[in-house]
C-alpha cells in the first residue's frame, strides 16, 4: 500500500520534523529546508545535519522530499529574479545533497505573460544552470503539476514532459503528481472512467514511471478551475471516491504520498486525514476499480525518450 505521511514544519531544527511526523503515524514526510520565503539562509551545520540523519534513522528511514522555496521562479524574463532563482535553487539541491535527501519538489515557474513557450524554454535553461552550479548528483528533481492559475506553468502534462524532454538532466527529473492542482487544472480524478483517462492520457505524454511522490489534496475548487486551494480529504470537490481509487491503483503501491492540507495550531487536521486515507485503502476491496485505458503498465516503454514521448 502506498506510505502515507504529511508536510511537516522544521521549526527549531530540521531533525524536529520526524518527531511531528511519527506524532502523527506518518510513514512519509516533507519539509522546506530553509525558511520558504526567504532567499538566503545559513549554511547547514554539521552538527544540524547530524540530528537529522540520526533522526531519520530513529524514524526507519521513511521516504522523504524537499520542496523548494516559493520565491523561485526559474521561468522569470527578469534577469535579476533569473539570476537569483538558479543561485537559490542550486542552493537548495546542495542542502538536500548534505541531508541525503534524495527528492527535490520544484513548481515549473511563471512565464508572467511572456508566454508558455518561451516560459518553458527559460525555466529548463535554468534548472540546468542551478544543477550544473550545484552539481548535487544524488537529489532528483521532482517537477510538480500545478493548477494552472495565472500565468503558472506546468498545468499541463505536456509542459512538463517538455520539460523532461528538453533538460540536459532529464535522467535525474521525475514528477510529482499534486491532486488538487491536477483537478484544478482540469484533469478528472472523481470515478473510475475518469481517472482511467487522466492516468491514460499521462502515460500517453509522460509515462506513470515518472511519479515518484504524490501530493495528496482535496480542491476547493471545481474541476478546471485553474484555483490553488487545497482542502482537506473528502471536503472538497475530488471527494473520497477519487483518492479512493488513487490509493487502491496497483501501480502507485509503494509510492509515498504526503499531505499538504490546512493544517491548525496542533496536528489534529493531519490525524484526520490520514485517517481518512487509510480508511479508503481499508474498505476498497472491490470498489472503485481502475480502467486505466492505457494497457498493461509493464508494457515496454521503448517508444518513449526516458519515459516521455517527444513532440511531433
Amino acid at each position: 500500500m502506498p506510505l502515507l505521511g504529511a508536510h511537516m514544519s522544521i521549526a527549531g531544527g530540521l531533525h524536529l520534523a520526524f518527531r511531528r511526523i511519527r506524532q502523527v503515524g506518518g510513514e512519509a514526510l516533507q519539509i522546506f529546508t530553509k525558511n520558504q520565503v526567504q532567499w538566503h539562509a545559513e549554511p547547514i551545520d554539521p552538527e544540524g545535519a547530524i540530528l537529522f540523519r540520526k533522526a531519520w534513522e530513529e524514524a526507519g528511514r521513511m521516504p522523504v522530499a524537499a520542496h523548494d522555496s516559493y520565491l523561485i521562479n526559474l521561468a522569470s524574463g527578469d534577469k535579476s529574479t533569473a539570476c537569483k532563482s538558479i543561485a537559490a535553487f542550486a542552493e537548495e539541491l546542495r542542502r538536500c545533497e548534505t541531508l541525503g535527501i534524495p527528492y527535490l519538489v520544484a513548481h515549473p515557474g511563471s512565464h508572467l505573460g511572456e508566454g508558455v513557450r518561451q516560459g518553458l524554454e527559460r525555466f529548463t535553461t535554468n534548472l540546468d544552470s542551478a544543477m550544473e552550479t550545484a552539481a548535487a548528483e544524488n537529489v532528483t528533481v521532482l517537477i510538480e503539476t500545478t493548477a494552472g492559475q495565472g500565468t503558472n506553468l506546468g498545468s499541463r502534462f505536456e509542459e512538463i514532459a517538455c520539460i523532461l524532454q528538453r533538460s540536459r538532466y532529464g535522467n535525474r527529473l521525475g514528477v510529482c503528481f499534486d491532486t488538487c492542482h491536477a483537478f484544478a487544472a482540469g484533469y478528472d480524478l472523481r470515478d473510475p472512467q475518469r481517472y482511467g483517462e487522466t492516468f491514460a492520457r499521462f502515460q500517453a505524454v509522460i509515462g506513470t514511471e515518472r511519479i515518484h511522490l504524490f501530493h495528496v489534496n482535496d480542491c476547493k475548487g471545481g474541476l478546471g478551475s485553474k484555483v490553488d486551494r487545497h482542502e482537506h480529504i473528502g471536503k472538497g470537490q475530488i471527494g473520497l471516491d477519487g483518492f479512493r481509487i488513487l490509493l487502491n491503483d496497483p501501480r502507485f503501491k509503494a509510492h509515498p504520498m504526503v499531505l499538504e492540507t490546512p493544517k491548525g495550531k496542533d496536528l489534529k487536521n493531519d490525524r484526520r486525514n490520514l485517517r481518512v486515507l487509510r480508511s479508503l485503502m481499508a474498505h476498497a476491496e472491490g470498489r472503485g476499480k481502475v480502467r486505466t485505458l492505457a494497457g498493461d503498465p509493464e508494457k515496454s516503454t521503448s517508444s518513449r525518450l526516458k519515459g516521455v514521448r517527444r513532440e511531433k
